[in-house]
């Protein structure tokens, strides 16, 4: 599902690509008769891949079980580390630096959106807000987007996909005309596209946050029930980016990924979010 995050990436000679099961694809990895793996996920289909293909190897740590204490127990025991610094040092055997230009992502000229095709009220900048993200907990309550939205007063486009639209057609009229709905309406390269162009984004924890990153946007990242620690925060963004939290939950981090609703029922690691913190850096 994510080959078209990639596929059009210039230093990628070729993607293999698994829908259920490694079969499909080991014939063809063993052709390749590549000189080295690097296993960036380290589950129990990557070490069947490495198995079969008998070369030499490097696998990421992903040190679940300091994930697992600082979940539990609320002790951060994890590196001071970003996930990419981390990933660079699996491929350190084969003498790859980091050049600390950031990330990379490569939008082809078909999925371009020209600023004239959006409404004459966001040709002339707009901020984008991805109002979604995988999981509820990860989530901003739609209220508080909608207040946010009011506050900031500026042109606005709600990133998202299908299963967002729902929100997003609630945000946009209760809005009103300052807020352009373009959830669902986009393949993810064209809503890449969005993010490139946007003067500023607003986000929750979640890949757009990323692909914001790697155009070096000015970045207002909202974060729930995970907290920044487990180093999967925007890498090299603008340099005026903020991170906007709850500190002092003593129930936050509840879970290294999320949840369909607040386990405790409150949802304060949202539900308390300071929204001038963020219409302030709008």
């Amino acid at each position: 599902m994510f080959k078209g995050i990639l596929e059009h990436n210039v230093y990628i000679t070729k993607i293999h690509t698994i829908e259920k099961n490694i079969s499909e694809v080991i014939g063809d990895l063993k052709k390749e008769n590549f000189d080295f793996v690097i296993d960036l996920h380290n589950n129990i289909r990557s070490m069947q891949i490495k198995k079969l293909l008998g070369k030499r190897s490097s696998t990421f740590k992903k040190l679940n079980f300091k994930k697992w204490i600082l979940v539990n127990f609320k002790i951060n025991k994890m590196p001071a580390l970003h996930i990419v610094d981390r990933y660079m040092q699996t491929v350190l055997p084969l003498g790859v630096i980091n050049d600390n230009k950031g990330l990379d992502y490569f939008i082809p000229e078909n999925e371009s959106i020209k600023i004239s095709s959006l409404p004459s009220s966001h040709q002339h900048g707009y901020i984008g807000f991805v109002i979604g993200a995988k999981h509820f907990t990860k989530q901003l309550p739609i209220e508080k987007i909608i207040s946010i939205c009011k506050k900031i007063n500026k042109p606005i486009i709600l990133l998202g996909g299908k299963e967002d639209n729902v929100r997003a057609i609630e945000i946009e009229k209760s809005v009103g005309s300052t807020v352009y709905n373009a959830c669902g309406k986009y393949s993810l390269n064209q809503s890449a596209s969005l993010v490139k162009q946007a003067t500023k984004i607003i986000t929750h924890d979640t890949g757009m946050m990323h692909i914001a990153a790697a155009f070096k946007k000015e970045i207002i990242s909202v974060w729930g029930n995970t907290v920044p620690a487990f180093g999967f925060t925007a890498y090299l963004p603008d340099a005026k980016s903020r991170i906007v939290e709850v500190n002092g939950l003593s129930c936050r981090p509840c879970s290294k990924i999320g949840y369909d609703k607040c386990p405790k029922g409150h949802f304060k690691c949202m539900n308390d979010i300071d929204e001038n913190e963020i219409v302030s850096s709008c």
